[in-house]
């Protein structure tokens, strides 16, 4: 799409692809690409760009105001959201379109001026404020954390246009613009949730909340198929994965890495231990052996976390280290957790991982449990006393 989409009456798509995107920030895999939306919106007496696109692709996102409107006709643009692919066209924008106001949360304006850093015409909105354009109406509606701090939706009144920035978007290279155009998306729809929406999921459905009675006939996300079919459903889809069943028992996951089966003799009697709760499940895994994006998922999804490491060279060994690395700690800021381990003559492992542990956020119940070389009768005693410490931090 190399050309204006209208979305709706003088509504129009003037956003950019980015088909060759394997990476968002680094980290997270976008093997459909991207797209990077901005909408611009003509009122009778005033216009609105609403977001811009990452700044390589200036001049065709340029070329595309332009066939609309003159730049220094541009009244607002509103920034919904400032991450670099929202706001990365913006400086140079602003030294084009002299007369545009800048509007966003109070946050969006703070990292905007770190942004800019120069000074430049702004106005901070809050929840409910709206402006006139001239027989359109924004409304601005505060979701913060979805996924940055500064984020806002904007409802436009009269159109029942609701931009949402990345909520309920996802990383794919639409081909018509719209979802009811589109080949299906669902499992871009679910990485992206996965990878960037997920660890605010209270967040999430507070969102969705305050647009709950809202009338809504489009969905204009910040990057892929824009939403007209099927809104409901895009919605509740993540409402559903936003809420926690808590009608479920509770979940401990036990990884462990053994070198001659001792540490794995300690994960053992230590699941023995918890589930003496009654009320505990545990999956036990072999670190060596998962795989770990399924590790990152049940993590997220577990009550509670244990990881058993022998010492080696002075150090736990790389694959619990790899398990570890999947812990997001805004995802499980607080879980408990413990650390245990046999070793042979110093067991760094143990502090080693419970520095880590600590730096992740998560709520370490009860000091690590080192045995040395192989667990005796008693030894197993106070690793099943060690799991039943845990599980009384859950119950």
């Amino acid at each position: 799409m190399d050309k204006v989409v209208k979305i709706k009456n003088d509504v129009y798509w003037v956003g950019v692809l980015d088909p060759d995107l394997e990476y968002f920030d680094i980290v997270w895999r976008t093997p459909w690409g991207t797209s990077y939306n901005s909408y611009l919106v003509k009122g009778s007496e005033k216009i609105a760009l609403i977001e811009t696109v990452k700044e390589p692709f200036y001049d065709e996102y340029i070329d595309k105001i332009k066939s609309l409107v003159d730049l220094k006709d541009i009244d607002y643009i509103i920034m919904d959201h400032t991450e670099p692919d929202h706001s990365g066209a913006l400086p140079r924008l602003l030294k084009e379109a002299t007369n545009a106001e800048v509007i966003g949360s109070r946050t969006a304006i703070t990292f905007l001026k770190g942004q800019i850093n120069r000074d430049f015409n702004s106005r901070v909105v809050k929840d409910g404020d709206f402006i006139d354009l001239g027989g359109k109406t924004l409304r601005f509606i505060m979701a913060p954390f979805l996924h940055w701090p500064d984020t806002m939706f904007t409802y436009l009144v009269e159109e029942k246009i609701l931009f949402t920035c990345d909520a309920f978007g996802c990383h794919y290279t639409p081909k018509h613009l719209f979802n009811d155009l589109e080949d299906d998306f669902s499992d871009a729809y679910k990485l992206y949730f996965d990878s960037i929406v997920s660890p605010f999921k209270p967040k999430v459905l507070e969102a969705i909340e305050k647009i709950r009675n809202l009338p809504i006939d489009v969905i204009a996300v910040g990057h892929g198929p824009v939403l007209r079919k099927d809104i409901e459903k895009y919605v509740e889809t993540y409402k559903k994965w936003s809420t926690y069943d808590t009608n479920t028992k509770k979940k401990v996951l036990i990884y462990y890495v053994s070198a001659y089966g001792n540490t794995r003799k300690m994960a053992e009697e230590i699941s023995n231990g918890i589930k003496d709760s009654g009320v505990i499940d545990v999956d036990i895994y072999n670190a060596k052996a998962v795989n770990l994006d399924d590790a990152r998922d049940k993590i997220e999804k577990a009550d509670g976390l244990l990881f058993g490491s022998p010492t080696i060279t002075g150090d736990a060994v790389e694959p619990i280290w790899d398990v570890i690395d999947r812990i997001n700690p805004i995802k499980n800021k607080n879980k408990p957790a413990a650390v245990f381990g046999s070793y042979g003559w110093s067991g760094e492992a143990i502090p080693l991982m419970e520095e880590r542990l600590k730096g992740l956020k998560l709520n370490l119940v009860e000091p690590g449990l080192k045995i040395n070389f192989i667990p005796s009768d008693d030894d197993l005693e106070k690793c099943r006393d060690f799991g039943r410490i845990f599980a009384s931090s859950l119950v």
